[in-house]
This record gives C-alpha cells, structure tokens and sequence, in this order.
C-alpha cells in the first residue's frame, strides 16, 4: 500500500491527492494509504485523520450511496459548499456577495427513490451502494422523513406482486398532506391482474395515490401539495422540491428578489413552486415544457382565492426561449432550469431590458456559466443564497439576484 496525501475535495465530494488519484469519504489534509486502481484509491485507511471527521451519523453510511460526506462535520461541508459556489464564480470572472449558507435538517428528505427487487424468500428494497448496482437496505436512515422511510414496505410489496429477481423495480415515494404518493417504474407489463393487485395495495397501505409505469392505478385522495395558499395536484412524479425547509428558503430568496415586480415571468415553472406564491403581489405568466405540470398548475390557482392573474403555456424553452419582445412586459423573470442550466433562453434575456432576474439553479458551474454571459450583457450579480437541502450530499442549490444595469 502506498501513502497519500489529500490535497482537496472535487465536484462530486471525493476526496482528491497528486495525481490526480480520487478517494472517496476522505478530507483535505489527511494521510491515507490504500491501492490505486487506475485513478481511483481502493481498501483506504486513514493514518492522520483531519480535524473536521467526524463519526458519521448513520449506521448505513458505509455501505449506502446516499449519502457520501457524513464523515465531515456540519461546519466544515457548509463552508465546503460555500467555496463551490465562489470558485465556480471566479472561474468566469465573477465576485459578489455570498450570503449564509441554509440547511435543511436531518431526516426532512420528502421524497426519495428506492430501488427494490424481489428475492428467494421474499423481496428487499433501499438505496443503490456506493458506485454499485447492490441494494442496500436503510431501515435506520438518518436523511428522509419517517413517511418516506416508511415506503420501503410499499417498495418491498411492490417487488414481491410484479417485480423481478433479475432487474431493479424503481419505487418514487413523495409525501402529500394526505398521505404518501408512489410511482413504479421498471416492474412488469400491467394486465388485470396487476391491476387488481396494485388497487389492492394502495387500500391496505393507504396510499394517496399509486401508478405504474406513469398509468394511475389506483387515488385514495388527491395527494395535494400546497404552493404558498395554494393546493396543488401534481402528476406522477413531478419535480417537487427535496424539503420543505429548502423550498421555503428558496422562495424566500425569490420573493425578496421579486417583491416590488407587478408582472412576472416564472420559466421552467414546474407545477407552481414559484408561481403560485408570487401571485399573491403579482401577475405571472408561468412557462413549463410539461403540459401536465402546467394543468396541475393552472387547475390550483382556479380553485384559489385571493390571487392576482397567473397565465400560463406549456413550451420547450431549450428549443423555443422566450425572445426579448415577448419578456419587455416583465419587471422580473424568475429562472429555474434543471442542471443543464439555460444557455438559449439566458441568451434572449441578455438580449433584453427586464430589469430584475432571480436564477434558482441547482449546478454552480452552469449557473456561473449562465450569468458571465448576462453580465456581458449589462447585468449586475447582487447576492447569491446558497441553500443545502441535499444533506450530507455534494449536491448544491443557490438562487442568484441579478439586476439591470442602466
């Protein structure tokens, strides 16, 4: 065994020593040994441990792939984060002001996707392990609601009526207010059969509402979830927000950004997380690639009370942004791409005069990619918020206010 020294930490949250040669659940500043395999470090042990390992939290830590920086204290993956972001910035030439970092607690995870698989005595569900295709099971896990947690009955159930001991069931589980929500994807065709047994298991569990394959099988209730003042029904595995705690604070951001605006643009506007909220002080025209999304969308505010106008259309605005006419209407745009980012419709706002923006990203690199491109174009980044709802993941979220230069 050779002796290293890790000097860093990469993207992904590996720990990262002269080489480069990548090994996982290690900091900066300790010594390790272990055996590179190509660039990657095998059968590590630590020899000097850093001053910020911690005992991780969970039992599964070791095993499970869900999460990968237990074995770092609090403090030290906030601040961890935080550099993300600001070197991502600096790489395009950018400085602002990088407000407190906000994390969501332990065990607020309100949805979660489980891998399931049926066996010789049965069935057994949890996450993927670390860079493998083995299920291991999470029955003490320390990062999702009890609720969710509770879905691996569901899963388990799942397997053992239509699964198959050669490939993976993949089971979404979201809470609701009423109860929980569940999708499968991946078990066998449906026949009558199916269908009778799946309706079956939605009553004895007490599902909200349960599809396969994107087909509802069987709705006990709407599984409502609520927008600002709105209830909302989402369709089968919608984008939803990962915590309650990370959504309020990336609202919270959006609405400080966007609380003199009258008229609002919310782009990639999912089932209303934004939109809905934003129309108790403003008009908002709310732009999804989705057409379910934007009904689920449409049909809550109706049923609402109270709320300005909100207009809506469904288009794909990687191919067909919104174009510097269409946006002069607006006073603020609220941007929420997926982690691809939004190059062709940042291209259009650059081009335009809306003087307010507030851009909800999920990845550094593309949101710092993005607004070097409208800071080109007269934009000024004024703060970024920086929001971990991703506990104890390498994952990051942040929301950005940018305003027009005149």
């Amino acid at each position: 065994m050779a002796e290293y020294k890790i000097e860093r930490l990469g993207l992904y949250g590996d720990g990262i020593a002269a080489g480069p040669i990548y090994a996982p659940a290690t900091l900066p500043g300790e010594v390790v040994t272990g055996i590179a395999v190509g660039d990657k470090l095998t059968d590590i042990k630590i020899a000097t441990p850093s001053e910020h390992r911690v005992a991780p939290p969970c039992p599964h830590f070791r095993s499970c792939g869900g999460c990968i920086l237990q074995h770092a204290s609090d403090n030290f993956v906030a601040d961890w984060k935080l550099d993300v972001v600001r070197k991502s910035l600096q790489s395009q030439g950018l400085e602002t002001v990088l407000r407190p970092i906000m994390t969501s607690p332990a065990q607020s995870r309100r949805r979660a996707t489980f891998a399931a698989r049926r066996t010789k005595k049965g069935a057994m569900a949890g996450f993927h392990g670390r860079a493998s295709d083995t299920i291991v099971e999470i029955p003490q896990c320390k990062l999702l609601e009890p609720a969710v947690l509770s879905g691996l009955d569901i899963a388990k159930a799942l397997a053992t009526i239509r699964g198959s001991r050669k490939s993976v069931l993949s089971v979404q589980v979201t809470t609701s207010e009423g109860g929980l929500d569940v999708l499968a994807h991946g078990g066998k065709p449906l026949d009558q059969s199916l269908r009778q047994e799946l309706a079956q298991l939605c009553g004895q569990y007490g599902l909200e509402r349960l599809a396969w394959e994107d087909e509802v099988i069987a709705m006990r209730a709407p599984p409502i979830q609520r927008f600002g003042k709105v209830a909302v029904n989402p369709p089968p595995g919608a984008f939803l927000q990962a915590t309650q705690h990370g959504e309020a604070q990336l609202l919270g951001a959006v609405r400080e950004i966007a609380q003199n605006a009258q008229h609002v643009a919310d782009l990639f506007a999912g089932c209303g997380t934004f939109t809905l909220p934003l129309a108790e002080q403003a008009e908002v025209h709310a732009v999804e690639g989705s057409e379910e999304m934007i009904d689920a969308l449409d049909k809550g505010w109706r049923n609402a009370r109270g709320l300005k106008t909100v207009t809506h259309a469904a288009r794909d605005l990687f191919r067909r942004p919104l174009l510097p006419d269409e946006l002069e209407k607006f006073d603020c745009v609220v941007l929420d791409p997926p982690r691809a980012g939004a190059e062709a419709q940042v291209a259009e706002i650059a081009r335009s005069h809306v003087p307010k923006l507030a851009y909800v990203s999920c990845n550094p690199v593309t949101f710092a990619r993005d607004v070097a491109q409208l800071t080109q174009a007269g934009y000024r980044l004024d703060w970024v918020q920086t929001v971990d709802q991703f506990r104890w993941s390498a994952h990051i979220e942040l929301v950005g206010a940018l305003s027009k230069q005149r």
